[in-house]
């Protein structure tokens, strides 16, 4: 839930601040979110993969490095995958994604957070889920909050769109809070899944890296690098990375 009440947190922005946000506060914002998920991708959830897969001691695993780069691919092929079938739209982008559909604007940008907000839950869950094979809860805690604390600044990316779209402010806030309730539903969803699958925990780990990935690589890179102030997003990465690692160190 802690994730959720980032994005709820941020998306009540709407009601302080003027229609857009400023392009080098959006910029720098976008960069501390790739930042925060990279950092967690590495530290909370590939490194733990291989750790846990190589002290399963299953010969094939080659030291944990074939279900950590399995489950990364698997993960990176399944947010392809999403992104490939679900109809949605980059906020300042002219034309949709994914299969034709007659989907409202406003709704079509809502889909493209929701799949940026789903593998942030799976890696929630897979972490808890690690509970039982050695991961700590302080641990699961610290990608709980860190993800929490870069969701507040995304959920205001959210919301101050669908405010400028010609929602009013309570329906953006809305929006914006509702996109992130597919990540408690994903936090369980991979909890149940782990419960089933206690041996794959090494492979869902990673898994849950990838997808975290393709959302920095396909979506949240490719807009800081657009137009002016990329080096406010380029630190804002800097930022969020090494607040995301010392958190899982500190706290792990």
């Amino acid at each position: 839930m802690l994730p959720l009440a980032g994005t709820v947190l941020g998306s009540s922005f709407v009601f302080f601040m003027k229609r857009e946000i400023p392009d080098r506060l959006q910029k720098t914002l976008l960069g501390f979110a790739s930042g925060v998920m990279v950092a967690a991708s590495v530290w909370s959830l590939l490194i733990p993969s291989i750790e846990m897969a190589g002290a399963q001691g299953h010969p094939l695993s080659y030291g944990g490095i074939v279900p950590a780069a399995g489950g990364f691919l698997i993960g990176m092929g399944f947010l392809l995958l999403i992104d490939e079938l679900t109809p949605h739209l980059h906020n300042g982008a002219t034309s949709a994604e994914g299969l034709r559909s007659r989907l409202s604007r406003t709704a079509m940008l809502a889909l493209a957070v929701t799949i940026h907000n789903l593998p942030e839950g799976m890696a929630v869950g897979v972490v808890f889920a690690g509970g039982t094979q050695g991961l700590t809860l302080t641990a699961a805690m610290a990608v709980s909050i860190g993800i929490a604390i870069q969701n507040i600044p995304e959920g205001a990316i959210i919301s101050m769109p669908m405010y400028a779209e010609g929602n009013s402010r309570w329906r953006a806030f809305l929006i914006g809070s509702l996109s992130g309730v597919v990540e408690p539903v994903g936090s369980i969803a991979i909890l149940l899944l782990a419960s089933a699958l206690g041996v794959a925990l090494p492979w869902l780990l990673a898994f849950a890296a990838g997808a975290m990935m393709y959302v920095v690589v396909e979506d949240l890179i490719p807009e800081t690098a657009q137009g002016r102030h990329t080096n406010l997003s380029t630190l804002g990465f800097a930022t969020g990375f090494v607040l995301m690692m010392a958190m899982d160190v500190l706290l792990g």
